[in-house]
């Protein structure tokens, strides 16, 4: 399983650059996710970070193409108001392209379309989606048996629940306010990875 760990768009350029240079080596995939910065802003942290030593492959930009593009990053993260799959597929073959989902026709089209992988959710009760019913895992679960692609599972994740989302064939976890809200970021990231490398162990 793999663990992605998003931004949630609350912190400063600075607080951001630390936690990300303190959790990366925890985390497989980092998702820049700051709608309210400019296009030139979000390459600016990106490119700070990387020169603090975060690997480029490990970052994925959400809607920014262009700044994943020039920065040679290790992906795109598209939401429901992003160009299509299948316009970045064509334009830009080489970059790694994720959709987030809310529906199990959404997550079709999207396999279909040309995705490397899903975000799903959101899978529990999460504070940032107050009044929603989460999917939960029957829904998840008929995803994952329904697509090639992995599924990361989104929403009210905690390490301890790792192991009934791998039962249910996620192909891996992305996790906000977990992390990001934590009062030792560093220490949340590490039980998160810690959680994942205790799955590995059990299935190995």
């Amino acid at each position: 399983m793999q663990l992605h760990l998003i931004t949630d768009g609350k912190k400063t350029k600075e607080e951001l650059v630390a936690i990300l240079c303190g959790i990366h080596e925890s985390v497989d995939f980092i998702h820049v996710r700051e709608k309210h910065r400019s296009a030139n802003e979000v390459f600016e942290l990106v490119d700070e970070v990387i020169r603090y030593g975060v690997r480029p492959e490990k970052i994925i930009i959400n809607d920014r193409v262009d700044v994943a593009h020039v920065l040679n990053v290790g992906g795109v993260q598209l939401a429901y108001h992003s160009l299509r799959v299948s316009e970045i597929r064509r334009n830009f073959p080489d970059l790694r392209v994720g959709k987030s989902v809310h529906s199990y026709e959404e997550a079709i089209q999207a396999e279909r379309d040309g995705a490397d992988f899903i975000l799903y959710g959101h899978i529990y009760s999460t504070s940032s989606k107050e009044g929603l019913n989460p999917k939960g895992l029957v829904e998840l679960r008929s995803l994952t048996k329904s697509l090639k692609i992995p599924v990361i599972a989104i929403g009210g994740i905690t390490p301890d629940k790792l192991q009934e989302l791998r039962a249910c064939g996620a192909g891996g976890v992305a996790v906000m306010s977990g992390i990001m809200d934590a009062e030792d970021n560093v220490h949340a990231a590490k039980a998160f990875q810690a959680a994942m490398l205790a799955e590995k162990e059990e299935i190995g």
